[in-house]
């Protein structure tokens, strides 16, 4: 079984299950609130770039196909 990575790294979903993992673990070890936010917030920056870089490929790839078939 192969792993659509691309798909699963713009996914909102995977995002969401990191963090809450990321958050559970950092609570067990009983990281101080204040860093777990941090963590937390620099999940959340990354996915967002992420999504972001991967949308803007596929519209350009989708805008290069169109350009080809002219």
């Amino acid at each position: 079984m192969k792993i659509d990575w691309k798909r699963k790294l713009s996914s909102r979903k995977f995002w969401v299950a990191l963090i809450g993992f990321v958050t559970a673990i950092l609570v067990a070890f009983k990281v101080d609130e204040l860093t777990i936010e941090q963590v937390t917030s620099v999940i959340s920056a990354a996915s967002i770039l992420v999504a972001y870089i991967l949308a803007e490929g596929y519209v350009d790839g989708k805008r290069e196909e169109n350009n080809i078939e002219i």
